[in-house]
């Protein structure tokens, strides 16, 4: 059976009452989907980007490890698409897409204050969390189909992700996931 006439259905959202910033992608690629973890493919820089923002080597530990470590930084992780219809794991091909239900993140998330999309595709939602009253940025994609920036190129603009006013990255702490 086809992929493409099979509906697809998401990752559970990585959250916390303390997460200040939330990370979306639009929807987890074919390789993540079988491992049930988020940027599992080896060649997406999402762990190494994040891991440079936080000053821990996320790429070393093991993923059940590393969700915990966003969380005591203060981060969040979910993607824009709970479910679509998709043959592959480019953007490109998502058909039918279902949006997450993004009503009760104020209520999950009360100390959001940033939300950042991993890519032009999960940014397209931009708009709706800024008029959500969310400071929102437009990430460079940490897919290995976008490499038209360097690793570098790339984690400068990310680094904006900590900009809010001054008070940078929160202080890690111990977290639960929701």
């Amino acid at each position: 059976m086809s992929t493409a006439s099979t509906l697809l259905t998401g990752l559970a959202p990585v959250l916390d009452t303390n997460v200040r910033i939330l990370i979306l992608g639009s929807f987890p690629g074919a390789q993540s989907l079988a491992a049930a973890q988020y940027y599992a493919h080896p060649r997406n820089q999402f762990w190494k980007l994040v891991g440079a923002l936080v000053g821990e080597d996320l790429t070393a530990l093991p993923y059940a490890e590393r969700l915990p470590r966003l969380l005591a930084h203060g981060i969040g992780l979910w993607d824009v698409l709970g479910a679509c219809e998709r043959e592959g794991s480019l953007d490109s091909a998502i058909r039918k897409p279902a949006a997450n239900d993004f009503e009760r993140l104020h209520e999950l998330c009360p100390a959001l204050e940033t939300v950042g999309f991993n890519g032009q595709a999960s940014g397209k939602f931009a708009p709706q969390f800024a008029q959500a009253g969310y400071r929102t940025l437009v990430l460079p994609s940490s897919s290995p189909a976008h490499m038209a920036m360097t690793f570098e190129q790339k984690l400068e603009i990310w680094r904006q992700l900590l900009v809010d006013g001054g008070a940078g990255l929160p202080a890690p702490r111990q977290g639960s996931l929701l």
